[in-house]
């Protein structure tokens, strides 16, 4: 498993980069994450839903009630135009990032 600490700045790239694919909501944003990182890396959900939070106030996405399940309306998310450019940013900045970090990480010689 990863830490979270070590991948923290990257949550709102990943959740970005599940809305590309369409609407969704909170446990299959989640349930993505985990199939996709085969497991590696399991989102918190206080920490998805802050991601949430903060990627609906700086206008990244959008909000609107699903229909119900199990007695509960299910909250789905939606990608912006604005989301999409931050999210191409940021794969940019991980671009960069790794080209920096490689340069202090020391591979096994064989």
């Amino acid at each position: 498993m990863i830490s979270s600490d070590v991948i923290r700045g990257y949550n709102d790239t990943i959740i970005l980069s599940i809305l590309i694919d369409g609407d969704s909501y909170g446990y299959e944003i989640s349930k993505k994450i985990r199939d996709i990182s085969k497991e590696k890396y399991v989102i918190k959900e206080t920490t998805l839903y802050s991601a949430f939070t903060r990627l609906e106030k700086n206008g990244y996405i959008t909000s609107y009630p699903g229909e119900k399940t199990h007695g509960k309306k299910r909250t789905y998310y939606k990608l912006t135009s604005a989301g999409f450019a931050y999210y191409l940013e940021k794969c940019e900045e991980w671009q960069l990032t790794k080209e920096v970090v490689s340069h202090f990480i020391r591979e096994e010689e064989e």
